[in-house]
């Protein structure tokens, strides 16, 4: 499977949200593992999001090593300069949005590359700064709306009828 199909789809519906793909239950995470979300796994069931992965998107393997913004970089772990597969994730994943016509997205807090209003600072010391991920950086500068798995609820609620 890869981050654009929705695990489980049962229904082909145009998508309305654009969505990390971890947050609908795709195993795309540096380590492996998904970030599944029950309410967004559900619209994707039901073909209402597109999914998408950007560092997958921009080539980089699962799993791989962890990143962190490091001012307008993305440095793994290992001290490798990952920020070209980053920004070239997000401009793919830009496109296929744009192609939908969506204009709202639910992005997973804190990643390098979707976090929305703080990121790991680069240490990898867990600690936070202010700040955008790669993606949602380019999300904004676009006009999107962009929510995170954290302050999603009201919006995933208003989907119910749909």
């Amino acid at each position: 499977m890869n981050a654009l199909s929705a695990p489980g789809r049962t229904q082909r519906r145009r998508p309305l949200i654009l969505v990390s793909a971890c947050l609908a239950g795709h195993k795309c995470r540096y380590d492996g593992r998904d970030n599944a979300v029950e309410g967004i796994v559900k619209l994707a069931r039901r073909g209402l999001c597109l999914t998408v992965c950007p560092e997958q998107l921009g080539g980089l393997p699962t799993p791989r090593i962890p990143s962190e913004r490091k001012g307008a970089c993305v440095i793994a772990k290992d001290g490798t300069d990952v920020s070209h597969a980053f920004r070239l994730g997000a401009r793919k994943a830009l496109w296929l949005a744009q192609k939908e016509g969506l204009r709202v997205a639910i992005v997973k807090s804190r990643s390098p590359s979707c976090g929305c209003g703080s990121v790991y600072d680069g240490t990898f010391s867990h600690t936070l700064v202010a700040g955008n991920g790669v993606f949602v950086d380019l999300l904004l500068k676009e006009g999107f709306q962009v929510w995170t798995e954290e302050n999603c609820g009201e919006l995933l609620a208003g989907t119910e009828e749909l």
